[in-house]
């Protein structure tokens, strides 16, 4: 069974920042909540180096429909070049969960 629901991940160096832009989202109805990890460690490669810096992250649970406004609010906001914001599919759900995350976005 797949839902019209979604998780989308987004990663931030602060996590202060990341906390205030996930208020945002879900004060507009773009995400019912966001599940926020302060402490998270990246590696990856950015302008030709590995790079190993500590970032925060955050899941928000929302409508598969709301994901392209959230792609440009954080293209907008994010303080980075290019942030991480990916959206994974949601298989199953618990049904009033579900019910909750559609009630609470629009």
């Amino acid at each position: 069974m797949t839902t019209d629901i979604c998780e989308v991940v987004i990663t931030a160096a602060d996590p202060e920042w990341l906390a205030g832009f996930t208020r945002r989202l879900v004060a507009d109805r773009l995400a019912a909540c966001g599940q926020q990890i302060a402490a998270i460690r990246s590696i990856y490669r950015w302008d030709g180096a590995v790079q190993d810096d500590p970032e925060a992250r955050v899941a928000l649970h929302t409508r598969v429909d709301l994901v392209e406004r959230i792609i440009e609010r954080a293209g907008a906001e994010h303080p980075y070049d290019v942030p991480c914001v990916l959206a994974l599919p949601i298989l199953a759900a618990n049904p009033a969960y579900a019910d909750w995350v559609r009630q609470e976005t629009s």
